[in-house]
């Protein structure tokens, strides 16, 4: 029998991932009734199925092999990974798939949860089908918020559902190490899967439709991992293209483009997103099931007074920090709002605009060697129209790389707006360099000068050094 229930809130949130439990943080701090919807595990896919669970296998992968590159320390590092201990390892860090802690988080700050699919149903409503048949309406005096993220894009290959491919959830939460693992793709979900599993033990091959891996950041960073991954034993295929994959018996079959035909055991594809937007009652507020909702600096949608969408939802930036980043620009919105300030501080890097989705955004890819970038590339740059010019270092000059690792290889590259004088983007590449881009970050939000980075000075010897030498080359230039 079903029971229907109307409640009204401030503010409804649909989604409890990290970027719905801090819009959640955000409106409860400023006194607004808050209720949150999630139709799976409050945490979302961050703690269980993405950030989580995969840097949880990288870890011991990097850390292996940082350890070989040490003097004294390399021999005692040679052996294969315990491949149990790192799967338990990441099973502790997603709670085992149950979100105990997180609804006691959520409990503890005062939001009310409810489990069950949520939809719109017209301006300011959301209806919850609860998993025991139970209905509740719930109606929100100020704002319905997105936060659904994003689920993985599988190609439209005939017979691709029979072979049971992997997706991103798939590949951080198996439960043993695959003897053979083909990887399709050439993103950030791609070339840290092909690092961790091959790492294990899973023979690797990676195919690559492009040139090269991680398009979106400066060539050479792509270069160097598939460098370090063939070097691992992965079998790196670029320019390849699927042309049909089956799965015979145990083993899956793939053919290739190029005519090859290879076998593995599994096969992850991890080629893209899509928007977790297509059941959620869009066509009720006059916007198209499925898509991408576009909104302002402030996160709310494009023509609504009531709608935010926040995280992977608005396809501004697809990273659990940045979607982070605008649950709080956009809980303090939502909270202006509310009170009746008159007029937000929507200009670049006001309190209520998410400027760093366009000017700062900061990302750690976990191989080995890392890569790490925030802002523009050259290439963006000159697109954009900024009068710039990169500058270089090899990583390896700097006396605390050698310290960090025999044979250390990595780059770094600074683009400097030179009207301003002031930094667009940084890249570093190489191991140990995501502990790095936290200041690169700064100074790209911040605007900093570069007469003022002059007087930054890096503690000698860390392989920060390397501004100094970036700021060098540009000097001397």
């Amino acid at each position: 029998m079903t029971e229907t229930e109307s409640i009204a809130y401030d503010v409804v949130v649909l989604g409890a991932g990290p970027v719905g439990e801090n819009l959640a943080d955000r409106t409860r701090a400023a006194g607004l009734s808050t209720a949150v919807v999630e139709s799976e595990l409050v945490g979302g896919e961050c703690s269980y199925w993405a950030c989580m669970p995969s840097k949880a296998l990288l870890r011991p992968a990097i850390a292996r092999a940082d350890a070989r590159r040490v003097p004294g320390l390399s021999q005692s590092v040679q052996g294969p990974l315990d491949a149990p201990a790192v799967l338990g390892h990441r099973d502790y860090y997603t709670s085992h798939w149950k979100d105990d802690g997180q609804v006691d988080w959520l409990n503890g700050i005062g939001a009310d949860l409810y489990r069950g699919h949520g939809r719109l149903a017209g301006a300011r409503t959301v209806t919850v089908d609860g998993p025991d048949g139970e209905q509740h309406v719930l109606t929100a005096r100020h704002a319905v918020v997105v936060s659904t993220g994003s689920r993985a894009l599988l190609p439209d290959l005939p017979g691709l559902a029979q072979v049971k491919p992997w997706t991103s959830r798939e590949a951080t939460s198996a439960p043993a190490v695959p003897g053979r693992l083909i990887v399709v793709g050439g993103g950030v979900v791609a070339v840290e899967m092909a690092t961790a599993w091959q790492a294990l033990g899973s023979q690797v091959t990676l195919l690559v439709r492009g040139k090269g891996v991680l398009p979106r950041m400066e060539p050479f960073a792509g270069e160097l991992i598939v460098e370090a991954l063939t070097e691992a034993g992965a079998d790196v295929r670029t320019g390849t293209s699927v042309s049909a994959v089956t799965r015979e018996g145990a083993t899956v079959v793939v053919l290739t483009d190029k005519g090859d035909r290879i076998e593995g055991d599994e096969i992850l594809f991890a080629t893209g997103r899509a928007p977790r937007t297509d059941d959620l009652g869009l066509d009720t507020v006059g916007l198209e099931p499925g898509s991408w909702l576009e909104v302002d600096d402030s996160l709310r949608v494009v023509g609504s007074e009531w709608l935010y969408a926040v995280g992977d939802a608005n396809h501004r930036a697809l990273l659990t920090h940045q979607g982070k980043y605008q649950a709080r620009i956009a809980g303090a919105a939502i909270a202006a709002r509310a009170e009746g300030v008159p007029l937000l501080e929507t200009d670049p890097w006001g309190a209520h605009a998410a400027t760093a989705d366009h000017a700062a955004v900061p990302q750690v890819v976990f191989t080995d060697p890392e890569a790490a970038a925030v802002g523009l590339s050259l290439a963006e740059a000159e697109q954009a129209g900024h009068r710039v010019r990169a500058v270089d270092v090899d990583l390896s000059s700097v006396a605390g790389a050698g310290l960090y690792a025999d044979g250390y290889r990595g780059r770094a590259r600074m683009i400097v707006d030179l009207q301003r004088e002031v930094l667009l983007g940084v890249t570093f590449v190489g191991p140990g360099v995501g502990e790095l881009i936290h200041s690169a970050t700064v100074a790209v939000a911040g605007e900093v000068p570069i007469s003022r980075l002059w007087h930054a000075v890096p503690s000698y010897p860390t392989v920060s050094e390397v501004w100094l030498r970036l700021l060098e080359a540009y000097r001397d230039k």
